[in-house]
């Protein structure tokens, strides 16, 4: 088990000094983080509801618990169908434990590039909005278990959605249903602003539950009142996402090997040859 996990770090190291010196892939990763500091500069002026409070700080950490989540559903998601197609995974599985290590380079890549994402994203941040927010000691323990878990909770979900699609122009099936949970989890506008069905569908996902947890992190206590049930509800936090990691962690490994037993060199032929012949059109 130690030299599977060994040479799944290994790959994972090697996949992100190329993707750190690719520019596509930089781009694919930064601009995203552009676009959303871009929102919160706009939104600087602008006040939470019924409080002086900067609406664009309150934001922020919302954006950073976003910038998790997608990590792991939209980007593992999308990495696995692409390599699907052009054949990394059928050469991962064509080797001794490669399925495993490969899983693991991947975990190791997504992680790091969110990570990289996470801090391009808070530190020009924290610039724009000024002195508004800070970390305290129980901001900084409860980001040593929010951060692990965000990962947890949402890279197997996001192995199991790439491995429902064998076209990657199919993503979009995907993209928009996260995108729209995006708009009722109370990332860029309070969640107690939206009806009572959509709050409690919101409290089904990771979404909201990664934003609120960010924003107990690096908001004043004062804001919880904006906040269902007017609390950072810590213990909730981690046992939904707890409940996703286990949900993940069981459901992603059979699906996963259900999927990595239908490749197969012709499989792949076949998908490159459909793409040949879109392009073609």
């Amino acid at each position: 088990m130690i030299s599977i996990l060994r040479a799944g770090v290994a790959r994972g190291g090697i996949e992100l000094r190329q993707t750190l010196t690719t520019g596509t892939d930089l781009f694919t990763y930064l601009f995203p983080a552009l676009l959303l500091l871009g929102t919160v500069f706009f939104m600087r002026n602008a006040h939470v509801p019924g409080t002086t409070f900067s609406l664009g700080a309150s934001t922020l950490p919302s954006v950073l618990g976003m910038g998790l989540a997608f990590g792991g559903l939209m980007t593992v998601s999308q990495q696995l169908v692409v390599e699907r197609e052009d054949g990394t995974l059928l050469r991962a599985k064509a080797t001794p434990n490669g399925m495993t290590a490969y899983l693991i380079g991947k975990a190791v890549v997504v992680g790091g590039m969110t990570l990289l994402s996470l801090l391009l994203q808070l530190i020009p941040g924290l610039f724009i909005v000024g002195g508004s927010l800070h970390v305290s000691a129980v901001g900084w323990l409860t980001l040593a278990w929010l951060i692990p878990l965000a990962f947890l909770a949402t890279m197997p979900i996001g192995a199991v959605i790439g491995s429902l699609f064998e076209n990657p122009r199919n993503m979009s099936l995907a993209i928009l249903p996260i995108f729209g949970l995006v708009a009722i989890s109370g990332i860029f506008y309070p969640i107690t602003a939206l009806p009572g069905w959509l709050q409690g569908v919101a409290q089904l996902f990771p979404m909201y539950w990664l934003g609120l947890g960010m924003r107990s992190v690096f908001l004043p206590d004062s804001l919880e009142a904006v906040e269902l049930t007017h609390s950072w509800r810590h213990l909730e936090t981690f046992g939904v996402l707890a409940i996703w990691v286990v949900l993940g962690l069981t459901l992603a490994p059979a699906i996963l090997r259900r999927m990595a037993r239908r490749e197969s060199g012709s499989a792949v032929a076949a998908r490159r040859e459909r793409a040949l012949t879109t392009i073609g059109r």
